[in-house]
Parts: C-alpha cells; structure tokens; sequence
C-alpha cells in the first residue's frame, strides 16, 4: 500500500501552521510535506515533527518573490546568486528535518522567445544544486505544473522534466509527477507512470478538475495506487490537495484505502 504524506499548506487550514503537525498524526499520517519551511526556524519544525512522531518527505527551495507573483528562479536570468544562496538554505533546513527531497520551482518564461535562455540557465542552476545536494546525499526535483493553475509556468510536461534531467545528466536529480498537474496537461497517467518510473522521485495526488480530495473527479485514484504497488514504488505519495470542508472528515477516502 502506497504511503501517504499531509500536505500541511493545504490540509487543516483551520488550525495555525505549526499546530497542523498534531493534526496530522491525529489522523493516522506518519509523514509531512508542505511548500516552504522558512518562516519558522528550523528547531522548531523538528520539534515538531519528533513530538508528533512524523517524518518530513518533502519541502520546496526558496522560490523568489512570492509575494510578487515569483514563482521559483531556478530559470531566471540575472538571479543566479539568489537560486544558489536559496537553495544552500535549502539543505541547511533538510540536514535539521531529516528528508531526501528537496523540489526546485522552476520559474514563470516571460515569453517563448527567451525560452532557450532560462533553459541554459536552468541546466547551470540545476548542474550546482545536484552537486551541492549529493555531498549530504539529498535529491533535487523538479515538477511540472500545469498552465491553469500558473500560467506561463517554464515546465509544463513530463517528458519535458525527464529530457532536462537526461541533459544535466545527476544521478539525483529527479522528476516530481503530481498527477493533478499531469492529468491537466497531458492525462494518460498509468502509462506515463509505467514509461517514466525510474525517474520519478515523488508522487502527489488531488483530485481533477477542482483539486479537491482523491476520491472525487476523473481520476481513478484506486487504479493508480494498485499500479504504485505494482511498479514497487516506496516513496511518499503527498497529499498535496484542497479539502472541500473538514480536513479529517474528508480523509474517509484513506480510511477504506487502509481498510482493504
């Protein structure tokens, strides 16, 4: 069976960041990913994490800007100092948390013309962070999202992300498949799991269209977990989803997955 992971930016909004930890394990998750650790200090995320018995799967590099509409910078020219100084603070923060994993956003593509330059960019970037990240035996991702959810975003499709990780050519380097992005963008995500998966580094889930829990929408979520199974995956699947209400009341869809 499939090991899941709370993802605390997006379950248990009704509780304050930092109290979702408790939450979470309430409910029966053993692991924790979430967007961004960097408004608190790392102590207090692992106090977090032992005191609840949990484990960190996942968090994202510092993306830029946010607040200013950044989205990552691992592609943006001119902001090469700010990726690497980032993504140090990255792997200051994992070597606290304990995880593996640490997922690089790539950034917004202004326009198609300057596409073959944030992609140089992007393979320079990438290049130094896997470097950095196989000295303490970290992987770096990267995922594709779909052009709904952030238009104009620079990686957009799976055989896309798995052509840049051929090109940088870093054993610890892999692709992020969020089956709510792909099935978006491209759907066909049991062959897509079959043809990609020995360079998939993590899985997350939501359901499709309105990324709400699995159990609604056009997904087959049992299907896909039975084919995880099938193909030997071991990693964390991250519930990276928005809850139509109470976030424990609508984890029913894991309750029977753990009951079968």
């Amino acid at each position: 069976m499939p090991r899941f992971a709370a993802n605390l930016s997006m379950l248990y909004p009704q509780h304050d960041f930092l109290d979702r930890f408790a939450a979470a394990a309430a409910d029966g998750f053993d692991a924790v990913e979430y967007l961004f650790p960097y408004e608190y200090t790392p102590g207090e995320l692992k106090r977090r994490l032992d005191d609840n018995g949990l484990v960190q799967a996942l968090f994202n590099a510092p993306p830029g800007d946010w607040a200013a509409g950044e989205r990552g910078i691992a592609t943006l020219p001119g902001r090469e100092q700010a990726f690497r100084d980032g993504f140090e603070r990255a792997l200051e923060y994992a070597a606290v948390l304990g995880n593996s994993r640490v997922h690089v956003m790539a950034g917004l593509l202004p326009s198609e013309a300057e596409r073959a330059r944030h992609h140089d960019v992007y393979l320079e970037n990438l290049a130094f962070a896997t470097v950095q990240a196989a000295k303490v035996g970290i992987t770096v991702l990267l995922e594709p999202i779909n052009t709904r959810d952030m238009p104009g975003f620079f990686l957009n499709r799976q055989d896309q992300a798995h052509a840049i990780c051929r090109e940088v050519g870093a054993h610890n380097l892999k692709v992020q498949f969020d089956c709510y992005h792909c099935q978006i963008v491209e759907g066909d995500l049991a062959s897509k799991l079959r043809r990609d998966f020995g360079g998939i580094g993590h899985i997350q889930i939501a359901g499709v269209p309105d990324r709400h829990e699995p159990d609604v929408g056009e997904v087959n979520y049992p299907f896909l977990f039975r084919l995880m199974d099938e193909l030997g995956y071991d990693g964390w699947v991250g519930c990276e989803y928005r809850p139509r209400g109470d976030t424990s009341a609508g984890l029913q869809w894991l309750r029977d997955w753990k009951a079968r």
